[in-house]
């Protein structure tokens, strides 16, 4: 499943899960590059996705 198709809650427990890496014991600086990368991209997601709710509320709220 591509990102753009996994829900706001889907992305979010998956950049949890890059964040408990993070704050494992052990960091292996690659690793930690790759793992970075991954977080930024979810992190851009779960902004457009959450920009696209509020854009949706607020064209409701206006036809309202």
């Amino acid at each position: 499943m591509s990102k753009a198709n996994k829900s706001i809650k889907e992305l979010m427990d998956e950049f949890e899960s890059v964040v408990a890496w993070f704050e494992a014991d052990e960091i292996d600086v690659e690793k930690a590059i790759t793992q970075y990368e991954k977080g930024a991209k979810l992190a851009d997601e779960i902004k457009k996705q959450l920009s696209d709710a509020k854009n949706r509320i607020e064209v409701l709220n206006a036809k309202s």
